[in-house]
C-alpha cells in the first residue's frame, strides 16, 4: 500500500481544514515546498496536493506552488482543486503533476471527465468520490449531488475509470478512523478499482487496518502534521 501525505494549499501556504470547513483553518509555518521536500527525503514517492483557493475559484490558483514542488523534487504530485476545463487540466499536467484529481466535475459534466480519460488516459485522471452516506457530495462538500455512489463508480469503471480517491466526509479531519466498512463494500464490489482511501486516519494501526482489506493507497494529513504519526512510519509502509 502506498502512503501519499496531503498538503492542502491556501494563498500558496499550507494548512489543514477540518471537515472541509474554511472556517477551521490551520496553517502551518514551513512553506509546502520545505514540507514535500521532508516527505521525499523519507523516502515518500507521492504527493496529494490540493488547491483550496482553486476550488473555490472554479479554476488551479496554485499552480507555482505545484511547479515549484514538481521542479524541486521527484515526487509524483496528483494535483486535484479547481480543474474544471481541459485548458487547466493541461496547465497542471504542464506544471508537472503526474495525475490530477476530478472531483465535483465529475458528478456534475460526466462528459467532459469521460473525453479527459479518452484524450489523456486513465493514468493521468483520478476519480473523486466524496460521499456523505454513501451519496456523492459536490461543492467543497456543501451540496449532495443526488448521486448513489456506488451507481457513480459503476459509470467510470465503464469508462475505464482505474483510480479512485474515495473520501468520507464526516471523517475528515476528525481522526476518529477511516471508514473500513465502506471501502471493504468498494472493493468487493469493483476488484479491478485502485482505491485510494482518504480521511480519518489517527493513528499507525488505521493504516495497517486499510493495508490488510486491500486499498491501494492511503492519503493521509492530519494525523501526521499533528504528530500522531511520525515521517518513519509512514514511509514504513512505501
Amino acid at each position: 500500500m502506498k502512503i501519499i501525505p496531503a498538503i492542502d494549499l491556501i494563498s500558496g501556504k499550507a494548512v489543514r481544514l477540518t471537515k472541509g470547513d474554511y472556517n477551521q483553518k490551520k496553517e502551518y509555518s514551513d512553506s509546502p515546498v520545505e514540507v514535500a521536500k521532508t516527505f521525499e527525503e523519507a523516502g515518500i514517492t507521492n504527493l496529494h496536493l490540493v488547491d483550496l483557493d482553486g476550488a473555490k475559484a472554479q479554476k488551479p490558483q496554485n499552480l507555482d506552488v505545484l511547479q515549484s514542488i514538481t521542479s524541486n523534487t521527484n515526487l509524483k504530485v496528483d494535483f486535484g482543486g479547481g480543474v474544471k476545463s481541459s485548458e487547466s487540466l493541461q496547465a497542471v499536467l504542464n506544471a508537472g503533476a503526474q495525475q490530477i484529481t476530478a472531483g465535483s466535475i465529475a458528478a456534475k459534466n460526466p462528459e467532459l471527465v469521460y473525453s479527459w480519460l479518452k484524450e489523456f488516459g486513465a493514468e493521468k485522471v483520478i476519480l473523486g468520490a466524496d460521499v456523505i452516506n454513501e451519496k456523492i457530495a459536490i461543492s467543497g462538500w456543501q451540496e449532495d449531488s443526488g448521486l448513489d455512489l456506488f451507481p457513480f463508480l459503476e459509470r467510470y469503471m465503464a469508462q475505464g475509470v482505474t483510480y479512485c480517491i474515495c473520501t468520507d466526509v464526516s471523517k475528515d479531519g476528525m481522526l476518529q478512523g477511516p471508514s473500513v466498512d465502506l471501502y471493504q463494500k468498494i472493493l468487493k464490489e469493483f476488484s479491478g478499482l485502485k482505491l485510494i482511501a482518504s480521511g480519518g486516519v489517527a493513528e499507525l494501526a488505521d493504516l495497517k487496518e486499510l493495508k490488510d482489506i486491500g486499498v491501494y493507497a492511503t492519503i493521509v494529513g492530519k494525523a501526521y502534521y499533528e504528530g500522531r504519526i511520525t515521517l518513519e512510519e509512514l514511509a514504513s509502509f512505501q
